[in-house]
């Protein structure tokens, strides 16, 4: 099963990261300036990353694809890594959707 892993940046800020159940980072978070809104935002990841139009397919300035995970009202939640190939970014898409729904929390901060 996957998990959150919650921690501070340099900056002060609440980050998380997605992990998948082999421990790879599938998707990481903004800073947020409160321990209330960084659980908020994983509350959100949980709950967008079910409806596939929240995902936002992306393709870098090198040509790599990768996705954003938007917000009911737009904003984005987190980013993924970049990605070899476009199938390789939809099998990541599939793995949010599998493991954030009942991922566990944990806390590093």
């Amino acid at each position: 099963m996957g998990k959150f892993v919650i921690n501070t940046d340099k900056a002060g800020k609440q980050r998380f990261n997605l992990l998948a159940s082999n421990g790879q980072v599938i998707l990481s978070s903004q800073g947020y300036s409160s321990k209330a809104a960084c659980d908020n935002g994983i509350e959100s990841v949980r709950k967008n990353s079910q409806d596939d139009s929240m995902f936002d397919r992306k393709t870098a300035k090198d040509g790599s694809p990768y996705f954003s995970l938007k917000a009911s009202n737009g904003q984005v939640i987190g980013d993924s890594q970049m990605y070899s190939s476009e199938s390789a970014m939809e099998n990541g898409i599939a793995s949010v959707r599998t493991n954030a729904p009942k991922a566990t929390v944990e806390d590093k901060s």
